[in-house]
């Protein structure tokens, strides 16, 4: 058995893997567009499967060494769940949104872009709020009642959730704080406005904390029964006697 990672290796994984996640996202997103010809609904479906995929590899190469939260809010609702101290989440989430930085940037090189543009496509209003929110409660949710069930599905399930984010909300489903302002410093098409990303925030935390304490009362880990406390065999029998 290997050792347990420790936190300089942890910190590293979620950094790398934040940037490459921010780096398929952004990259699909641009080659999408560039490659759809103006037809948004195929630009969008590419970029779905693109980041679908990309999360299910990141997922199950750096999930070991991390945990692979390569989210704000996951490592804030493993800090909730006891499943963190305070010191290891504010390591996570700093290097997160230091990654996510990271990641518009290579993304951004490899088509010949500036390091860094400001998003001007506008994403707000009430709709987009309550997108985020509901978001971000299910990727929390049914990542933790997957990881309580069925541990080794997560990475699909994770996946899963948000390729289908992308289309069922108006929001396109960011429900990640690092990629919110990852994407409000690429002007392209995964873009969104610095201005709008206050409010994209509060409605991710507000929906990962509802779903930690939702799923965490709804999920409760399954009962182990030991050899020492099984029911024997026999009880609720008569017993044989030497007559019998």
């Amino acid at each position: 058995m290997m050792a347990a990672p420790t936190l300089p290796r942890r910190l590293l994984a979620e950094a790398l893997g934040t940037a490459l996640l921010v780096a398929i996202v952004v990259g699909s997103g641009i080659r999408a567009e560039r490659l759809a010809a103006g037809d948004t609904a195929l630009a969008l479906l590419c970029n779905a499967l693109a980041t679908g995929t990309g999360l299910v590899a990141l997922l199950v190469s750096l999930g070991p060494v991390s945990g692979g939260h390569f989210n704000p809010v996951v490592s804030l609702s493993h800090l909730v769940q006891g499943r963190l101290s305070a010191r290891e989440a504010l390591g996570y989430v700093l290097v997160q949104f230091t990654g996510a930085v990271l990641g518009v940037m290579a993304a951004h090189a490899m088509f010949g872009l500036p390091a860094l543009t400001m998003s001007t496509q506008a994403r707000t209003g009430a709709p987009m709020w309550w997108s985020e929110c509901l978001a971000t409660f299910g990727l929390i949710g049914l990542a933790m009642a997957t990881g309580r069930y069925r541990p080794a599905l997560v990475p699909a399930v994770v996946a899963s959730y948000i390729t289908a984010g992308y289309w069922f909300t108006s929001s396109t489903s960011f429900a990640n704080p690092a990629l919110t302002l990852a994407c409000a410093l690429t002007d392209t098409f995964t873009g969104i406005r610095m201005i709008d990303i206050p409010a994209f925030i509060l409605a991710q935390i507000f929906g990962a904390m509802n779903a930690t304490l939702v799923f965490h009362w709804l999920c409760r880990p399954l009962a182990r029964t030991t050899p020492a406390t099984a029911a024997p065999r026999w009880k609720g029998r008569a017993r044989l006697t030497s007559v019998d």
